[in-house]
């Protein structure tokens, strides 16, 4: 079971923790893990175009236009005929949903896999408390730089931390994420990942 640092805002190591074996050695397909990217971004999807297809969807009279015989031109049935200019569309788009399911465990694995992999490549650290003093962009600031960190640096935490989530919303490139809404691509878009001992154990728990 590999174990982890832990360190404080100033980046000097207070004690360790273990990281679950079953949760950070863990390795998958890659296809597992662009299958789940590909569902968020499915569900975010907004499936709004829409054409015209039937004859309540259109203005106008559904009276014959002209007489069927005699009058040297095609026979027609009513002017929302979709071979005429204003008609009805045929196979049209219309509104629809793009999102799709994937199972709890094969999401639970490309979760599992992307913590890997942040770990094995130092790219994950637990520090001992995320609470700032102030809600202020300079103390988050602060707080990258004291722990060596890149502005593309995702927090995890277990419970919501207000002041750290007011400090960090004028960084672009870093984000505070509760361990119930962690998800593949939050992951993989962030350079680094930090969360505390007490996030650890919450991820441990998600995803045991």
């Amino acid at each position: 079971m590999p174990e982890l640092n832990i360190v404080n805002s100033k980046n000097k190591k207070v004690g360790t923790v273990e990281a679950p074996q079953n949760i950070f050695e863990v390795h998958c397909r890659d296809e597992l893990v662009q299958r789940y990217v590909t569902m968020q971004f499915a569900a975010r999807r907004g499936g709004n175009a829409a054409t015209k297809q039937n004859k309540g969807e259109l203005h106008g009279t559904g009276a014959k236009p002209w007489r069927q015989k005699g009058t040297g031109r095609a026979r027609a049935g009513n002017t929302r005929s979709p071979i005429w200019r204003g008609g009805m569309t045929v196979f049209g788009p219309g509104p629809r949903s793009y999102a799709f399911r994937l199972s709890k465990k094969s999401k639970k694995t490309a979760l599992k896999a992307v913590l890997t992999d942040r770990l094995q490549a130092q790219n994950f650290t637990v520090v001992d408390s995320l609470n700032l003093a102030n809600p202020k962009t300079k103390e988050a600031v602060a707080l990258l730089v004291n722990l060596g960190l890149p502005t593309k640096t995702l927090f995890i935490v277990a419970e919501k931390t207000a002041n750290l989530q007011l400090a960090v919303r004028n960084l672009p490139q870093t984000d505070v994420l509760l361990v119930d809404g962690l998800n593949v691509f939050d992951i993989l878009v962030h350079e680094k990942i930090v969360c505390t001992p007490a996030a650890l154990k919450k991820i441990e728990e998600r995803l045991s």
